[in-house]
């Protein structure tokens, strides 16, 4: 018998020192193992980012479809940002001069975690020239979307303009970049 659940083996050995049977023993580990399928459910609803925007094939229909047909550069693993992966954006790659919109900012999921809003002039507009409005490589100033799903009508999106975080239907007509994950 082969087991590869931490779980399992632990269950295992302790059952077989005891002389449990081994239905018994199956029994046993798929109860304590069933706590997955339940943690699963609970938070089944914090991972579905693209479920709107198309989870499926890539396709034209969607906002994720759409950044997962995207080729750019010989690559194929384009994807469609989560809000706080374009807010990442913004904050490092910010095309504009204009003032940051205050009450937007925190992210506890950049590196490093930002615990408090934008201030008026940080983040400054990206040095990264190709960056900045009118460049090759600028984000549109307007709102984008990201596959955040916010509710069952609204998902997140990002300003490139004053940095506002927004949630918008789903049904509007926002910008879309796709971005790749890269090792660093």
């Amino acid at each position: 018998m082969v087991l590869f659940a931490g779980s399992a083996q632990f269950i295992t050995v302790s059952l077989l020192a005891s002389f449990t049977n081994g239905v018994s023993i199956i029994a046993t580990i798929f109860v304590v193992n069933f706590r997955h399928f339940l943690m699963s459910s609970a938070y089944s609803k914090y991972f579905k980012n693209e479920n709107f925007l198309g989870n499926g094939p890539a396709n034209t229909n969607n906002a994720a479809g759409l950044a997962r047909l995207f080729a750019g550069g010989g690559f194929s693993d384009w994807y469609l940002p989560a809000k706080n992966e374009l807010e990442v954006c913004y904050f490092n790659l910010k095309p504009t001069t204009t003032s940051n919109n205050t009450a937007s900012g925190i992210n506890a999921n950049a590196v490093p975690a930002r615990a408090s809003n934008y201030t008026a002039g940080t983040p400054a507009q990206t040095s990264a020239t190709d960056f900045q409005t009118g460049n090759t490589e600028a984000f549109f100033a307007g709102v984008h979307w990201s596959s955040t799903e916010i509710s069952a009508t609204t998902a997140g999106d990002q300003g490139f303009g004053a940095g506002t975080q927004y949630s918008s239907l789903k049904t509007g007509a926002d910008y879309v970049r796709a971005i790749r994950r890269v090792a660093v």
